[in-house]
């Protein structure tokens, strides 16, 4: 189960708002993403709404795994889930290191981060604050 975020309130499950053609796409693409990090056993997943504050991408996908193979592994499922939808990635950084590995398939940003990154970076709180003005 994921959660997500819309105008800074925590909602559990799967929720659909706008049936624009074009958030269809976003949607189909954040629930393939999620799907892929559910099947991978990714920790703690959050996404959260930012069509309001940011143009480059309508939803920002968090994960963990539990190791950098773990990541790895996390990352890899999505990025070939993407590909199998037709909607390859535009990007991916961090596979080097595997701490941190992010993957932009511009509709969603996926990160898939080490719990440590994670708590470290803190940027649900960051995103959170700037959804709720804060």
């Amino acid at each position: 189960m994921w959660q997500t975020i819309f105008d800074a309130n925590i909602y559990t499950g799967d929720r659909v708002t706008d049936t624009s053609p074009a958030n269809l796409q976003a949607e189909a693409v954040r629930k393939i993403a999620l799907q892929a990090l559910e099947d991978l056993k990714a920790e703690n997943i959050v996404q959260l709404d930012v069509r309001p504050q940011a143009s480059f991408t309508d939803y920002m996908i968090f994960a963990s795994g539990n190791s950098t193979r773990h990541v790895g592994a996390i990352a890899d499922s999505v990025v070939e889930a993407a590909k199998a939808a037709g909607k390859p990635p535009l990007g991916i950084e961090g596979e080097d290191v595997g701490e941190w590995i992010l993957i932009d398939l511009g509709d969603a940003v996926v990160h898939v981060m080490l719990p440590d990154v994670r708590s470290y970076y803190e940027l649900e709180k960051l995103w959170g604050e700037e959804l709720s003005g804060g």
